[in-house]
């Protein structure tokens, strides 16, 4: 219900901002909320040649392609002038993110067909771990703690070893497999969930520790950062690491809070700092080696991980053909079979998901979230808040809605503030400390028609929240 709700609310509320700013004559055309794209130039007027400054006029006629760019020194505020069909037409500024047509287009082939083929190779794989027995040996040896977080889940059930594969993923940044792991966890929970259009306690849980975004290996980050010429990329990694692990334990102690979890467990304190060993050890292993190293390191550990993965499930089957034998299957059907299943829930997501990503442009394109973000960072201002600081606000705003808007402020914020600023730092931080929310919700809710999400959208933002405010101590404390 609150999902829903807000989802209305943006969409509404940029539509009616949308008329509004028509007809008051702060917008020129309202077209480019429905069929721009992303960083297209925003026309703002049309004249007639002899309404635009002398000399525009006097060599618009002769200049390529009859378009003239003034530049104002200010960002994305270059004014583009071009003469077609006897007026000319001014644009000035960037658009923010595609229109809500070319969203609908771009939802399904650059986003839902690639996840759908991620989806299915990964759910093949997963049908093999199934069949072969691995799936319950993990759940087995993992039992002990996951019963604890997770008290609704029974003994030694399959969904326990999706979400270790889930979370494993997320630390070691394979986004590619980490959905696949998590929607079969969903979709494991959904068969003891007793109220099929309502998330579980169990359900509610999985999604706000995924959601923490806890990682250890940012490549994506660190990848960006070297295209900025930073002088050590991985230098955001330690503080990366600290805010998504902060974010994590805020996370399990509000939903525990909520589900009266038993913290005094022995076996959840034994877990508890097995993990925070093993981060330790990890960074005191980075932390010694020289840029070149880092960047070796983090570039190769995670794809050495899932092709280890892959190699692992493939060898396991092998060795395993009898239970294939015994399923009346092969290797090779059940990874079909499993294909088969990934490709379905793909197709069960892509409502969701075009649902949400057309709200949140229409929003960023009607201009109100530049607005509210306006504001914010002016509050902030005032109450003394550095301007390094609130000059990257706006990727921590955003980065609930979307990852690709968010990844645009903070590539911007790079190239603009330099790679090793404050406001570039805390910017990547920002980036890798939290999750897309109500991507995220919307397509793990919707794989499996989950209505009622309870609790679980304003503990996921609260936690984002959290993220941010540590990321600003964090980055201000390191930088």
């Amino acid at each position: 219900m609150v999902l829903s709700r807000f989802w209305l609310t943006i969409f509404i509320s940029s539509i009616v901002f949308v008329i509004v700013s028509l007809f008051t004559g702060n917008s020129y055309t309202i077209d480019y909320v429905l069929n721009g794209k992303k960083d297209d130039p925003v026309l703002i007027s049309e004249k007639q040649l002899t309404q635009v400054p002398v000399f525009v006029k006097d060599s618009i006629e002769t200049a390529p392609e009859n378009t003239i760019i003034i530049n104002n020194n200010l960002k994305d505020a270059d004014t583009t002038y071009v003469y077609k069909s006897q007026t000319v037409k001014v644009y000035s500024g960037l658009q923010k993110s595609d229109g809500l047509l070319p969203t609908c287009k771009t939802t399904l082939l650059d986003l839902i067909i690639p996840l759908i083929a991620y989806l299915a190779f990964f759910c093949g794989l997963m049908e093999l771990l199934i069949i072969s027995g691995a799936t319950e040996k993990l759940a087995k040896s993992l039992s002990p703690v996951f019963v604890k977080v997770f008290p609704s889940v029974p003994k030694n059930h399959p969904s326990i070893s999706y979400m270790t594969l889930n979370f494993a993923a997320n630390f070691l940044g394979l986004d590619s497999a980490a959905t696949p792991f998590g929607l079969k966890a969903m979709e494991s929970l959904q068969e003891i969930n007793p109220e099929k259009d309502k998330a579980s306690d169990a359900q509610i849980m999985f999604m706000c520790l995924h959601a923490s975004g806890l990682t250890l290996i940012a490549t994506s980050i660190i990848g960006y950062r070297a295209a900025a010429n930073a002088s050590n990329p991985a230098d955001v990694m330690l503080p990366c690491i600290i805010t998504s692990f902060i974010g994590t334990i805020a996370a399990f102690l509000i939903v525990g809070i909520k589900q009266k979890i038993n913290f005094k467990s022995a076996s959840l304190v034994v877990a508890l700092m097995v993990l925070i060993a093993a981060i330790v050890g990890l960074l005191m292993y980075v932390n010694h080696l020289d840029l070149i190293g880092k960047n070796y390191f983090t570039s190769n550990l995670s794809a050495l991980i899932l092709v280890g993965i892959i190699g692992f499930t493939l060898i396991l089957s092998f060795l395993k053909e009898k239970k294939f034998a015994e399923a009346g299957t092969t290797v090779y059907e059940a990874f079909v079979s499993g294909a088969k299943n990934g490709i379905n829930t793909g197709v069960t997501i892509f409502p969701y998901v075009l649902g949400m990503l057309v709200a949140i442009s229409l929003f960023r394109n009607s201009g109100l979230f530049e607005i509210i973000s306006d504001w914010i960072a002016y509050v902030f201002s005032k109450m003394g808040v550095r301007e390094e600081i609130t000059n990257a606000l706006p990727v921590a705003m955003l980065r609930p809605f979307s990852s690709a808007g968010s990844r645009g402020f903070l590539i911007d914020s790079m190239n603009t503030f330099g790679a090793d600023s404050l406001t570039a730092r805390l910017s990547s931080i920002f980036q890798c400390s939290a999750e897309s929310t109500f991507y995220v919700i919307a397509v793990y809710f919707g794989s499996v028609n989950i209505k009622n999400t309870r609790y679980a959208l304003g503990t996921m933002l609260l936690v984002d929240l959290i993220c941010v405010i540590t990321a600003i101590f964090v980055a201000t404390w390191f930088f």
